[in-house]
């Protein structure tokens, strides 16, 4: 069953897919946030174009453990996909997904000019790889 991984961001949207077996997470892409209601469609959309079975949208925390700003947000933009999307959407802790993905890429080997940009679709990767890790038996 492939899982897709949404890294909500203010300004980007950043997409992680898994294999057909559920367990390895690879990048998928980055979308621009352009409003809610287009960034959900738009999700959907690659959703069913990679034939996933359910969407995981990372939610950050803050230290009382209630959703941060940011929290909040995804928590907004995943009431959307799933009222526009048929498949499972459910919420997943994206606790430091950015800093693990600027870890991955440094153990990549990738120098310091490219390391630069977008990271959403990595931290989507990384989230979507801690859930996977947590939901196989």
């Amino acid at each position: 069953m492939k899982v897709l991984a949404v890294d909500h961001g203010i300004k980007n949207i950043g997409l992680a897919v898994s294999d057909e077996t559920g367990l390895l997470a690879r990048p998928l892409i980055v979308i621009p946030h352009v409003a809610r209601r287009l960034d959900a469609a738009r999700v959907a959309e690659l959703a069913a174009a990679e034939q996933a079975a359910k969407i995981i949208v990372g939610v950050s925390y803050g230290e009382e453990g209630q959703p941060n700003p940011a929290g909040r947000s995804a928590l907004r933009f995943m009431e959307e996909l799933a009222l526009q999307c048929p498949l499972p959407v459910a919420a997943w802790d994206e606790s430091l997904t950015t800093q693990d993905a600027r870890a991955v890429r440094i153990r990549m080997g990738a120098s310091r000019k490219n390391r630069a940009g977008h990271l959403d679709d990595v931290a989507a990767a990384v989230l979507l790889q801690s859930y996977l890790d947590a939901n196989t038996p």
